[in-house]
């Protein structure tokens, strides 16, 4: 084995030659040598008492990490549904065919390589591409393209393109409390020392927060089952892991709004009796790392992070970040740990909850960057204002990503309880079909349903809302989602890893004009058979936009299909019912290799 270059010591005294650093030390392996050779990965394993076996499942699991030379530019092109929409599919191709690239090959003088990944985070002013993952290229054109080829041949590096290539707006159309005027630096933490662990935990029971990540558990509950747990090392996470295809809200709160997200940390340390935070950072915004890191710096200098925090001794709380490596999955609060934990970001059984056991075994309370942003301004002004803004069921407001066909793409802020047809006048939709709220994993709206308001209560969100006129396909809308799960799939569970892979090759028989209505029942029993199987939820939401369009916009489906009719009357569950009766299989395993 060749000896590992330099800097390899350096990085692992770094990383205090931990094993559940391990996720970190490859990224930080593979953006200085653009891949990870089995040699290195090998050094890797030795250095942290590993077997190499282990150390090859975790390179193997993230999309970022490469065991094959990728080239020394590697571009990815976001993939996501509002990026199509864009012309990103004709952009991959004329990039493809000016730098005379195959897909998925590294040119054969190994300068690069073109390829997709699921999502960005860019959704509102794509079509995007990451570089080398570090460098974001925003509102790409073909003469972009054409430019981008040229500097690659030239080789140019990444860092002399053209500065405004890598622009990123926040794009905050409409501002409320989190995106409006934040409280000054300290005062949230200031607040919640007045009050003191419990009363500041008594205080946002009364606010009512629930998570803005998507699930909605009650944020105080939370916090208390966590400070409950018996030991004497608690962890505050912060899950800056926005997968969701069409979320881009936490990007902006990261962007512009740090501050207000770490003191909602240092609280949630302060509350639980936790002296380290960790927030988990998606690969994809790996660009913003060095300013969040400049912000935790500023934040110690003024003694708002370290110990003697604001002058109380031992109340004692940092905060470092951690870096994913793309992969979806680690969304989920077990999976994301898993991951902190140099893992594959495979989701754990349940229970035990993380608020029990969850980073390095100990309690551990997880939540979105949303959520701790709100806290700090509960902190300021009181659980009592808060629960007055909303609904009862749905307190406070929530950051809308709004993206697709309108006029005005960006950040809307809204109490809770506001209309749908509300979102889309304000960002100016016009001849709107349907929104896709909740991104791939929510709800699919029509046009007869913009009477309904977000809200736990009816129309439950974690910030995505996907704009489609009438021009559009709502079966491609269907079909890029169901390739997303697929894609995205961490492959733990037989039901996910081949249900998922069974519904992209139906809908591809379907658009091929193939299909017929046993397609269609196919596509119900696999969406049956994955909802109440599949190890975590991924697989179980896989289907939520296929079972939504079909049942909304049925012509869709059909306009893709010459054999397919539905009769008045039709009922899908009934025919599903029968077809079980006569094969006499309700086995969920043994039934997936029949729909195989």
């Amino acid at each position: 084995m060749n000896p590992p270059p330099g800097y390899f010591e350096t990085l692992l005294v770094r990383h205090g030659h931990a094993a559940h650093r391990l996720v970190q030390i490859l990224r930080e392996i593979q953006t200085h040598e653009k891949w990870l050779s089995r040699d290195m990965l090998s050094a890797v394993a030795t250095a942290l008492k590993l077997p190499l076996a282990h150390v090859e499942g975790v390179a193997g699991f993230y999309r970022f990490f490469s065991s094959n030379p990728v080239g020394q530019y590697r571009v990815l092109f976001s993939d996501n549904i509002t990026d199509r929409m864009g012309g990103s599919e004709e952009m991959v191709r004329h990039l493809r065919h000016l730098l005379k690239l195959e897909p998925n090959q590294v040119r054969s003088d190994g300068r690069v390589s073109v390829t997709t990944t699921s999502c960005t985070g860019l959704c509102d002013q794509g079509p995007a591409a990451l570089i080398n993952h570090h460098q974001i290229v925003t509102r790409l054109t073909p003469g972009r393209i054409e430019h981008m080829a040229a500097l690659i041949e030239r080789e140019v590096p990444p860092s002399e393109w053209p500065a405004e290539w890598s622009r990123v707006d926040d794009q905050i159309r409409l501002a409320n409390i989190k995106l409006g005027t934040q409280p000054e630096v300290g005062a949230g933490i200031a607040a919640a020392l007045a009050r003191g662990p419990q009363g500041m935990l008594d205080d946002l029971k009364r606010s009512k927060l629930r998570g803005r990540g998507g699930a909605g558990y009650a944020t105080g509950t939370k916090w208390q089952l966590c400070r409950n747990a018996r030991s004497d090392t608690h962890y505050v996470v912060c899950n800056a892991d926005e997968g969701e295809p069409g979320t881009f809200k936490d990007r902006v709160l990261l962007t512009s709004y740090a501050d207000t997200v770490f003191e909602g940390m240092t609280i949630a340390g302060f509350v639980v009796g936790a002296r380290k935070g960790l927030m988990y950072l998606r690969g994809e915004y790996r660009y913003l790392l060095e300013s969040l890191q400049a912000v935790i710096e500023r934040r110690r200098a003024l003694g708002l992070l370290g110990s003697a925090i604001q002058g109380r001794s031992g109340f004692d709380f940092d905060i470092e970040i951690h870096v994913g490596a793309g992969a979806y999955v680690c969304g989920e609060e077990s999976a994301l740990i898993e991951s902190l934990e140099g893992k594959r970001g495979t989701p754990r059984i349940r229970p035990p909850f993380p608020v029990e056991r969850g980073y390095l075994n100990e309690p551990t309370t997880v939540n979105n960057v949303e959520t701790f942003c709100a806290v700090t301004h509960i902190a300021v002004h009181t659980g009592a204002w808060w629960a007055t803004i909303g609904t009862s069921q749905s307190t406070g407001t929530k950051i809308h990503s709004v993206s697709g066909d309108c006029e005005r793409p960006g950040l809307y802020e809204y109490p809770f309880g506001t209309r749908i047809g509300r979102i889309l006048e304000d960002c100016g939709a016009r001849d709107t079909q349907a929104v896709q709220v909740g991104g791939p994993s929510g709800v699919c709206i029509s046009a007869m349903e913009f009477g309904r308001r977000i809200g736990f209560e009816d129309v439950p969100t974690a910030g995505a809302f996907m704009v489609f006129d009438r021009s559009r396909d709502m079966f491609e809308v269907a079909l890029n989602f169901a390739q997303f799960f697929a894609h995205e799939s961490c492959g733990f569970c037989t039901p996910c890893r081949v249900g998922t892979e069974l519904v992209v090759r139906r809908m591809d028989k379907l658009k091929r004009g193939h299909g017929s209505s046993e397609d269609v029942q196919v596509l119900y029993e696999l969406d049956k058979l994955m909802h109440g199987s599949t190890h975590c939820g991924l697989g179980a939401a896989a289907c939520n936009p296929l079972r939504d369009t079909i049942a909304k916009f049925r012509p869709a489906y059909e306009r893709h299909m010459k054999s397919l009719h539905f009769a008045p009357g039709f009922d899908m569950d009934a025919e599903l019912s029968q077809a079980r009766l006569a094969t006499g299989r309700d086995d969920r395993g043994a039934h997936l290799e029949t729909l195989a």
